[in-house]
């Protein structure tokens, strides 16, 4: 007899308690009912017994997380009598090391990452759609204002720079990046010489704090920000190898600052310490006295903020609204306009999912619904801001992975198949313990190549909305 059970609810329920105790679903599925490919099926819509949904909530309540886990993964005691759970035939059930993959998130990942953005433009592509957004900015004084809500490797953000310096040459710049990656803010800086070479009236603020204070580079927390670690660099020098020596020797203090550890409810990395690192040129601190941030003084009047993919795809509209979008567009000065890109799907990276998982849409919520929350989480104050969702045909736009026209011939080269499989599962977010059942064969690949072949390559769609603060 099938149980009727919310299977989305038993499903946060199991993710909730995995998080909490450092196990793999696979792990948690081998424990539970036996069989670790479980959490997989039912997520692909698969349904469970009374039994079966006794045994798994048997086993929640009889081994619960310790209290010091930190997500750390813990062993489970095989108890005998009445709600014991162990695998038959075995009374000590040894977890697979290969399934301790606790807490993945998949942004974190990072082969699958680097892969990505090496061989597909999303990153160019939205460069451009940023740099479009310059023509309507009107800055005031002492500076134009940018927020990026995610600066990633930095190539997004030195691509719209170098658009900035085309328009606004004479301006001072006044940049606020957000990133918790420590790998991400390396990469980042390696790239940021040659900006303060070519507009040395740069201040470039760099801070691993969440959305709601990152804007302000002010913790809400009164025992955060005490803890707030302030770092300023002026760079001394005129060339931009003066300058790439000087951010080179701050990775001693990268490491000790920019560390992370999972949070005990979600899994997800949060800083140790917030931190805030300012870097300017020395020989412009009197030109850019009033724009270089000082401690404690919260201003967040932006000009332009960048939001390129700030969220899971499947993370609820509720945590999209509150915790990303509603934040940042109260960072907006008179005039300021928040930018905000996300995956849409409805195109072939989409199809190659749906060939392997049938009915996959990652992609829940657009542009429409966010929008539409955001004005809800406002409240009265949303009557200053315009909501600007647009038509498909300015709001969308495609990228594509660099693939030579020669390569998508009858027989695709397996590295260029791997190259669209794994742009696929990134765009589409598809954890690591889901693929364990369809990596086994090549079928993955065959799909990844019907797609190819019917499409001449492989595309994706990314879908674009703004909101504007009106003018005083």
């Amino acid at each position: 007899m099938e149980e009727n059970v919310d299977a989305a609810e038993l499903l946060q329920e199991i993710t909730d308690y995995c998080r909490g105790a450092g196990l793999a679903e696979s792990t948690f599925g081998k424990l539970s009912v036996n069989d670790g490919k479980f959490v997989n099926r039912l997520r692909d819509g698969g349904r469970i017994t009374a039994a079966t949904l006794e045994r798994i909530r048997n086993f929640i309540a009889t081994n619960p997380p310790p209290d010091d886990s930190n997500g750390r993964p813990f062993v489970v005691t095989p108890r005998r009598g009445p709600g014991a759970v162990t695998a038959p035939g075995n009374e000590s059930p040894e977890p697979n090391p290969k399934s301790e993959e606790k807490n993945f998130r998949f942004f974190d990942n990072r082969q699958k990452y680097l892969l990505f953005v090496n061989t597909c433009s999303e990153k160019w592509v939205v460069a451009d759609r940023i740099s479009s957004e310059l023509v309507n900015l009107k800055p005031h004084p002492p500076a134009v204002r940018i927020f990026d809500a995610g600066i990633g490797d930095g190539t997004v953000l030195t691509r719209v720079m170098r658009s900035m310096h085309n328009r606004f040459q004479s301006m001072p710049f006044y940049i606020v990046g957000k990133e918790i990656s420590l790998e991400d803010v390396r990469l980042a800086l390696e790239k940021m010489p040659d900006r303060f070479y070519e507009h040395p009236a740069t201040v470039l603020v760099v801070t691993n704090m969440n959305y709601q204070d990152a804007p302000w580079l002010v913790p809400r927390s009164l025992t955060e920000a005490t803890s707030l670690v302030w770092h300023e660099v002026a760079l001394s020098g005129k060339t931009s190898h003066d300058f790439e020596e000087q951010i080179t020797g701050l990775q001693p203090f990268l490491a000790e600052n920019w560390r992370t550890s999972p949070s005990k409810k979600t899994g997800n990395p949060v800083y140790d310490r917030p931190t805030v690192m300012v870097i300017y040129r020395e020989d412009h601190r009197f030109l850019l006295d009033q724009v270089i941030p000082k401690r404690g003084a919260g201003r967040a009047d932006y000009d332009l903020i960048m939001a390129s993919q700030p969220f899971r795809a499947r993370a609820s509209i509720d945590f999209k609204s509150k915790r990303v979008l509603a934040p940042l567009a109260r960072a907006l000065g008179p005039g300021g306009r928040l930018l905000s890109i996300h995956s849409h799907g409805n195109d072939p990276g989409q199809e190659i999912l749906q060939g392997v998982w049938p009915g996959e849409n990652p992609f829940i919520h657009d542009r429409h619904q966010l929008l539409k929350a955001v004005k809800t989480e406002l409240g009265n104050v949303a009557r200053n801001y315009n909501f600007n969702t647009y038509s498909d045909a300015r709001s969308l736009f495609r990228y594509q992975m660099h693939s030579l026209p020669s390569e998508v011939t009858e027989s695709i080269g397996t590295s260029t198949l791997f190259a669209a499989w794994n742009a696929a599962i990134y765009v589409g977010q598809i954890e690591d313990a889901r693929l364990d059942g369809v990596i086994g064969d090549r079928r993955y690949l065959d799909v990844t190549k019907e797609v190819l072949h019917k499409h001449g390559g492989l595309w994706f769609w990314d879908e674009s909305y703004v909101i504007s603060k009106r003018p005083d």
